[in-house]
């Protein structure tokens, strides 16, 4: 696999929300946070964390995701605990020099300043992490690929509330997007990641 140049680390949704004791709890969320953390310790000044947020009520949101929002009425802004869209502590200490970007859905490009943001500092590749597997890392993986930029997703630094989701997610990316989508462990990452 080719070396990693012009590269930007996508942190995506390692939030309160999806923590220990969330409303949307992530039960292998804690497994891989010291992953990640190493990840955003050698590369904070290359990590752009991205943060779901919902709305303040579900008539905010147009279509399905108010249907999506009246069912998860707890999960809006106006039922949330203050700090439950925070980025966990954990990893928050990175920022700065690591830059937050606010998204209103799944994809970290859709409805948010992060493409423009990449293309501003002549990132041709975007290497992911977080949550969850086949939600968010899914829908910004997907989008990153159709922009045009490398994607290399560190397989152990995901997590899922799915198990089966995670799973055949990652059986996805290596049979059907291989050409698009490396999977790395974090340990050939940094075999392969030299920042200048």
């Amino acid at each position: 696999m080719e070396a990693i140049r012009d590269a930007a680390h996508l942190c995506i949704d390692m939030q309160n929300i999806f923590a220990k004791g969330g409303v949307w709890e992530t039960p292998w969320m804690e497994r891989v946070l010291p992953v990640i953390s190493d990840l955003c310790a050698r590369y904070r000044e290359r990590t752009v964390f991205t943060r779901f947020i919902t709305p303040e009520r579900p008539q905010d949101r147009r279509g399905q995701w108010q249907t999506y929002f009246t069912k998860w009425q707890r999960a809006t802004r106006s039922n949330l605990a203050p700090r439950a869209l925070d980025i966990v502590p954990e990893l928050a200490r990175y920022s700065p020099p690591a830059l937050i970007v606010d998204k209103p859905a799944y994809s970290a490009f859709f409805g948010s300043r992060l493409g423009h943001l990449l293309v501003e500092r002549h990132v041709g590749t975007v290497v992911v992490s977080g949550a969850e597997t086949d939600v968010c890392v899914l829908s910004t993986a997907l989008g990153a690929v159709d922009l045009g930029f490398r994607v290399v997703i560190v397989q152990d630094a995901l997590c899922s509330s799915s198990d089966t989701g995670h799973d055949a997610l990652m059986t996805m990316y290596r049979t059907r997007f291989h050409e698009q989508i490396d999977l790395v462990s974090a340990e050939e990452l940094v075999e392969m990641w030299h920042p200048d």
